[in-house]
């Protein structure tokens, strides 16, 4: 393991080779995913280092974990996360864009879970580095087409989770509604009580229900986390 490795309780990350480094966002929707209904196979688009597949490994028995990774250098060292921990038979990893993937694999098995921590810094400066483009902008991923894909993978009883910016929450919701999805559980995120919501963590289902809706507040005040916040990533975070 290099030194600049990830450290969790139960696996460790590699991430030298990938944009997108590991963050609050990821953590957050690995640890927040609804494992309620049990399920059996499960798909994690756009993987970037393979950790969320990796925290549904660690929280599930489930014997299928599929795995997305457009970028080639991502996808790679997802692929060496996956056979470093203690579930790489359970894992697999797709280099591929999705549109691909869905046309490949719509008439297969459907997923039970679905989740995405999608590109979403659309409003951003476009930076110099293409990797980090693909991984962080939303053009690489549009979220109709993710919406969408979703709409054609997912098992008739399962569930979509993934993690957006506050500000979109209104209109992905009414975009995930076109397809036929609708939210389940929707968790609102500060970084404390004071500051303005950031995030939503989202769950979708193909059922017409009043969703359930909660705030999640991670700090109390630099690095003194809520009970809240710890009692969601403790089996995760070595220092928690």
């Amino acid at each position: 393991m290099s030194e600049k490795a990830f450290q969790f309780k139960e696996f460790s990350i590699e991430q030298d080779r990938c944009a997108m480094k590991i963050g609050t966002d990821g953590v957050l929707l690995g640890a927040w995913a609804s494992m309620e209904h049990q399920p059996n196979s499960i798909l994690d688009i756009g993987t970037g280092t393979g950790l969320i597949a990796l925290m549904l490994a660690q929280r599930s028995p489930a014997l299928l974990i599929d795995a997305l990774e457009i970028d080639e250098d991502a996808y790679e060292q997802a692929v060496d996360n996956f056979e470093q921990s203690n579930w790489g038979d359970r894992l697999f990893c797709y280099h591929a864009a999705f549109d691909e993937f869905v046309e490949e694999m719509q008439d297969e098995e459907k997923y039970e879970l679905i989740i995405s921590n999608p590109p979403f810094y659309s409003e951003d400066y476009t930076s110099e580095n293409a990797s980090r483009n693909k991984a962080r902008f939303a053009e690489a991923l549009p979220f109709s087409e993710l919406v969408e894909g979703v709409s054609k993978l997912l098992h008739p009883q399962g569930e979509f989770n993934t993690i957006i910016p506050h500000k979109e929450e209104t209109d992905f919701i009414t975009l995930a509604r076109e397809f036929g999805l609708f939210p389940k559980k929707i968790t609102r995120v500060r970084g404390n009580e004071t500051s303005a919501i950031k995030r939503s963590l989202l769950s979708f289902n193909f059922k017409k229900e009043q969703p359930e809706k909660n705030e999640l507040i991670i700090e109390i005040s630099r690095h003194n986390y809520t009970d809240a916040y710890k009692k969601l990533v403790k089996d995760f975070y070595l220092k928690l």
